[in-house]
């Protein structure tokens, strides 16, 4: 028996009539992009997420560009963000020309530390963009007041949250714009690539829906040079049939994952956190080890799948390297060294979960 991180396999075979009747009605009428499914998925998901706008674009990668750019950010300007998230978040921010100021994260839930956020605070930052890692919400309302108090604008990356709740209110609805991916392994996945973007402001949500459609209001009418960035009707057809089951597989991700908690506690591996501020929704299941390397190779050699979410911080990426020379972000480097996820999907038995510990205890 292999067990993977993630089966996409076993969730589709699950919902495959509503699937299947969802793509061969847009094969049905051959309404590809930019028709019915993709503005019922926004109502749904702004409804969802109890914003007033949700814009589809072709990926999260793009949602975090364009919200940027939405924003009226370029060169000159500095986006403070976390080191330790996949490199789209800053990538985006090197696509409009502007600065990523990476800064320290907490140790305990991996996102970027408000405190030290507040310090990296210059007379050219525009805005703060924390990252809702592995599914745990950062400490949204420390962040919102610094950004009251400087000017600032928030901007979530919500790519691993979807589902997550802070304070009561979902990932997405806090910062100025939310950005969403629908990467197939992410908690609500498209067959392909996807992403969304959210927003409470109407001009922002005007300008998000021009750049996505080639700088266009009217068809054929273009007032701005822009891109091509549209979440095509096949993804939203399949992410409203997945949509409907959202909150029955975050509650079953987080029962997998105090499952394995639980009985994670005499293995020499220190369990993820839940800060109580908010809602986390494991898009991973990343424990600290010292002995990674020793538990991964128990893991293969039971079958088991496991990976490193995230090995290199950013600020000792290549592509970073000389405008981070002689930054030192010693937990974002510590954590880097230790983490380790688990496989972690709403499908996953207590007997698939039970090998995984099985492989950790005897390492």
């Amino acid at each position: 028996m292999q067990i993977p991180m993630v089966d996409l396999q076993v969730q589709y075979q699950q919902l495959k009539g509503e699937i299947d009747r969802a793509i061969a009605g847009v094969l049905d009428t051959s309404y590809f992009i930019l028709g019915p499914q993709g503005q019922a998925l926004e109502t749904e998901v702004a409804a969802y997420l109890g914003v007033k706008h949700a814009i589809g674009v072709s990926s999260g990668t793009d949602a975090l560009h364009l919200a940027l750019r939405a924003a009226g950010l370029g060169p000159g300007d500095e986006v403070i963000t976390s080191p330790f998230t996949f490199i789209a978040t800053a990538e985006a921010i090197a696509y409009v020309g502007a600065t990523p100021v990476f800064v320290d994260i907490d140790p305990r839930t991996f996102n970027l530390a408000p405190e030290l956020a507040a310090k990296a605070v210059t007379p050219r930052t525009k805005a703060i963009l924390p990252v809702h890692l592995f599914g745990q919400p950062a400490d949204l309302a420390p962040l919102q007041q610094l950004c009251a108090a400087h000017g600032l604008l928030l901007i979530e990356d919500c790519a691993q949250s979807f589902g997550a709740t802070y304070a009561g209110r979902q990932t997405g609805s806090w910062g100025a714009l939310g950005c969403f991916s629908f990467f197939p392994s992410k908690n609500l996945g498209c067959y392909g690539d996807g992403g969304m973007i959210t927003t409470d402001d109407d001009g922002l949500a005007e300008q998000v829906r021009m750049l996505r459609n080639h700088g266009s209001k009217v068809r054929y009418h273009h007032d701005i040079i822009d891109y091509n960035s549209r979440l095509d009707e096949l993804q939203a057809a399949i992410l409203r049939v997945k949509l409907q089951y959202i909150d029955r597989f975050n509650a079953q991700r987080r029962t997998n994952a105090h499952y394995y908690s639980a009985r994670l506690a005499a293995a020499g591996a220190t369990p993820p956190l839940e800060d109580g501020k908010g809602v986390h929704v494991y898009h991973q299941y990343t424990v600290l080890t010292d002995r990674r390397e020793a538990l991964q190779q128990a893991l293969t050699q039971a079958g088991c799948a496991s990976a490193v979410y995230y090995p290199i911080p950013l600020h000792r990426q290549t592509v970073f390297a000389t405008a981070c020379a002689g930054l030192s972000l010693p937990v974002s480097e510590d954590v880097a060294s230790r983490v380790l996820s688990l496989p972690i999907y709403p499908e996953l038995t207590e007997v698939q979960m039970d090998r995984v510990l099985l492989a950790i205890h005897e390492a």
